[in-house]
């Protein structure tokens, strides 16, 4: 989406055609430094909007599954959506951006979110609204792809900085639509309906610079030559063979496992704290505050992680934070709920470190993008049992004591798998 020669954006560029080691566009003055502060901003409000669809819905789960007359292992399915989308979806975004360009793949990610989000709160039955959620989702999917390649291509020397920032940006918009979803419902008079659908208008914002990247681009391919085909055949010809490559299944793998725990979190751990005698209102800022601490962390992680030769060491950090804020859920829930609430976000920051570490286990634009769709939508696809499996022993057991011990037992491969990942050395070099 960017121009390497006078403007950072170009249009329909396959992203996997440039090298990952060449150097940044050289910014020059006038429009192209409006361009690319244009793009840092799409960045960020496009972050901002990759998690409200949920964290939104998690803090009113309990009064969608009354309105909509839901079970708990429906509402399991339901919390398990967001990973099954992710994981079909997001295995199309290399294709999308070599056909459109990453530029435009995101922009209909973001039109996709606005749509679903403003759909599925007026819906009136079970099925409509996983469609609905399936829609935003599926923007959400190709984004999340698309936003390491975007930082690697065009922010070489500053990957640490920029997968900080939007990783920040990512966090941020969580822990909001955790923290405001239930107060705001209330001051529209306690419909979750649209409490909801509040959340489209932040989307559509989203929308906007992305549009304005697009309209410039298409300006400028009316300017520009044909000839990107030999390209494209290189840069597929040069791409590894991600399946040959065991840092990518480890990083897959991790990627999974940690997602596993964010979706279960996001979508069951306010039911938790309610079942333990704590508020809605209370189980809401919790969640709230397990999400908000990866808006620091998610800055100072990836630039942690990018000036150490191996990330071993913040894997263990960061399971051992989770293994205890499991502990405290299963002995004394609202007794130490802050406590365990802090713990769990920290641990929760496993997600922008697997981001940094798919920059830095490639060092190719084709290894990057190859290997986020591998990462991501492998990943995404091992994480869809657990928010469902968690819900039925919830329903079956009737209390949270094997819910949670599985969620503690899954921490242990994450530590080993993330410490694999971790080691010094590319996808390119094993392939």
């Amino acid at each position: 989406m960017l121009d390497e020669t006078t403007t950072p954006l170009s249009p329909r560029e396959d992203v996997a055609s440039a090298p990952a080691d060449s150097p940044a566009p050289a910014p020059s003055p006038g429009r192209t430094v409006w361009l690319t502060r244009l793009l840092v901003v799409g960045l960020v409000l496009a972050a901002v909007n990759l998690r409200p669809a949920i964290t939104s819905l998690g803090a009113l789960l309990e009064d969608v599954r009354d309105g909509l007359h839901m079970s708990g292992s429906v509402a399991g399915v339901l919390t398990s959506v967001p990973a099954l989308c992710f994981a079909v979806f997001g295995v199309t975004a290399p294709r999308l951006a070599r056909r459109f360009g990453p530029g435009a793949v995101v922009c209909a990610g973001m039109v996709a979110i606005t749509a679903g989000l403003l759909i599925r709160p007026f819906t009136n039955g079970t099925a409509a609204f996983l469609a609905a959620s399936a829609l935003a989702l599926m923007g959400i999917a190709v984004s999340n792809v698309l936003m390491p390649v975007i930082v690697k291509r065009y922010f070489p020397d500053r990957v640490g900085t920029m997968t900080g920032l939007y990783s920040m940006s990512l966090s941020a918009g969580t822990a909001v639509a955790a923290a405001a979803t239930v107060p705001m419902t209330g001051a529209l008079g306690g419909s979750w309906r649209l409490g909801l659908g509040l959340w489209a208008v932040v989307a559509a914002v989203a929308v906007l610079p992305w549009a304005a990247l697009l309209v410039r681009d298409r300006r400028s391919t009316a300017t520009t030559t044909g000839g990107g085909g030999g390209e494209r055949t290189s840069a597929r010809a040069s791409a590894p063979r991600i399946a040959r490559s065991r840092t990518a299944w480890a990083l897959g793998t991790f990627f999974g496992l940690q997602a596993t725990g964010a979706y279960i979190t996001m979508g069951w751990m306010p039911q938790i704290f309610r079942d333990a005698g704590v508020s809605a209102g209370t189980a809401g800022l919790l969640l709230a505050v397990t999400m908000v601490m990866g808006v620091p962390l998610a800055f100072v992680i990836p630039r942690l992680a990018t000036r150490m030769r191996n990330q071993g060491p913040i894997v263990v950090a960061l399971g051992a934070c989770g293994l205890t804020g499991y502990a405290g859920l299963f002995l004394a829930p609202a007794a130490g709920a802050w406590v365990w609430a802090l713990l769990l976000g920290i641990s929760n920051c496993a997600f922008p470190l697997a981001l940094t570490m798919i920059g830095m286990r490639a060092r190719t634009g084709p290894g990057v993008v190859r290997l986020s769709a591998f990462a991501q939508s492998t990943g995404y696809l091992i994480s869809i049992p657990g928010p469902l499996l968690v819900g039925v022993l919830y329903q079956h057991s009737g209390g949270w004591e094997l819910p949670i011990t599985l969620m503690a037992g899954l921490m242990v491969p994450q530590i080993v798998l993330g410490v694999v990942a971790g080691r010094d050395r590319t996808i390119e070099d094993e392939c």
